[in-house]
């Protein structure tokens, strides 16, 4: 009786889906997701195309959790850069632990994104779509089963972060992952995971996402609409630790992309077979050494805690915006190579974080030459690239424009000198 129970809402969601999933933008109630330990320690845009598919090609996967829809909207069309064209400007935002909670960053940046013109990456921890009643079909590797450092999360954040998924991923977004636990630091930390743990790890992940409306007892709701095992191609691993065995394990996994390492404003290169997107060295005004370009550890240079001096928020804040502007302009005006901001929806010292990522978007993305994307596009421009090319523009330092311009730093070579230099 269950299951012919589960199969008439599997086929009435479908119904709905056809007829209204591309209206899943809006927002409702704010979620109450379970406050407990912090998440996470450590132009003229290109025009974009594709549609969704045809209401026809809907086609729900496993319980009706995810569906594919077809073909994701509102992403650019990657295309090679022609013999001395100027590379653009990428910025990639990011989000790691992403969900829908009281404070509804979620929705609010999907809102500043459509005002300009940006789409960015949500690495979601797995366990948020998952409900503490079930918290048990979580294993961990290196701790007991239902064990996490973040929580879990209640039914009405599930369908609160559901419904922002949707709707981000219908605007060009990308869903990547932030696995789940967040188990950060030496005893059964993720640094200290073998390949296989993070292969399990990954595996629970995808289950999360690919069950949550049979885990969370959500079986009318409308689904996801993306298949998350061609969805899921990069992650950013909790507080930046386990990068290696991660990197062997997503590399045997298909993955297309990392960014948990720690390097320069360069431009990026492969390590075993997937883009090395890495979290970069950002100026702090006023200070005389650079810090990761993350809220977080701007924080922690800062204050130190998540309740800081009141009287001292609005320069932090300021500070923040200042050196993530001046980490623009030296690309933009010297190596052009991408820029990488990663972010938590916290309001940690009165918000002045959030506030700091806001009106750096609004002052990046409306640039000449800026495309403000998410990983996934800048990987697939990366792939479009001639390997050539993107070998000299790595060669440039920080900051460093090309002698002599673009034009003559990209020009095409006559077909001898490139004989030579092979």
């Amino acid at each position: 009786m269950k299951a012919a129970t589960q199969r008439i809402a599997v086929a009435a969601v479908a119904t709905a889906l056809v007829a209204g999933l591309a209206g899943c933008s809006g927002t409702e109630a704010p979620s109450a997701r379970k406050q407990g330990a912090p998440r996470a320690k450590h132009g003229a845009p290109g025009a974009r195309h594709g549609a969704a598919g045809p209401q026809s090609a809907v086609r729900l996967i496993g319980d009706g959790s995810t569906a594919f829809t077809g073909a994701q909207p509102g992403l650019m069309k990657p295309q090679r850069l022609k013999p001395g064209q100027a590379p653009p400007q990428f910025v990639v935002f990011s989000w790691d632990g992403a969900s829908e909670d009281g404070q509804k960053l979620f929705s609010h940046f999907r809102k500043v994104g459509r005002k300009y013109d940006a789409t960015m990456t949500y690495f979601l921890s797995g366990i948020y779509l998952l409900p503490e009643a079930k918290a048990n079909l979580y294993d961990p590797p290196q701790h007991l089963a239902g064990s996490s450092e973040i929580g879990f999360n209640n039914i009405q954040g599930i369908r609160d972060t559901v419904r922002e998924l949707r709707g981000a991923w219908q605007e060009g977004n990308e869903v990547g992952t932030h696995f789940n636990g967040h188990f950060c630091g030496k005893d059964g930390g993720v640094g200290n995971w073998s390949v296989d743990e993070w292969k399990s790890e990954i595996s629970q992940a995808k289950s999360f996402v690919e069950n949550w409306r049979t885990n969370a007892g959500l079986e009318t709701e409308q689904p996801l609409p993306f298949d998350y095992e061609k969805e899921l191609i990069g992650a950013r691993t909790p507080c930046l630790e386990g990068r290696p065995n991660f990197l062997r394990a997503a590399s045997e996994l298909g993955f297309r992309y990392d960014t948990s390492g720690v390097n320069d404003q360069i431009w990026p290169k492969k390590e075993l077979g997937l883009w090395d997107l890495s979290m970069q060295l950002v100026p702090v005004p006023g200070r005389a050494f650079e810090t990761l370009s993350m809220d977080y550890n701007f924080m922690v240079n800062q204050s130190g805690t998540v309740n800081g001096d009141p009287a001292e928020r609005e320069y932090w804040g300021n500070q923040m915006r200042d050196g993530l502007v001046q980490a623009f302009n030296r690309a933009y005006k010297g190596n052009r190579a991408p820029l990488i901001i990663g972010n938590h929806f916290e309001s940690w010292n009165g918000g002045t974080y959030m506030r700091a990522i806001e009106e750096t978007i609004a002052t990046v993305c409306v640039k000449r030459d800026v495309k403000c994307v998410s990983f996934r596009q800048l990987a697939d421009w990366l792939d479009a690239q001639d390997p050539a090319v993107l070998q000299k523009m790595h060669g440039l330092r920080v900051g460093q424009a090309p002698p002599g311009g673009w034009t003559g730093f990209l020009a095409a070579q006559p077909a001898a000198k490139q004989a030579e230099q092979h």
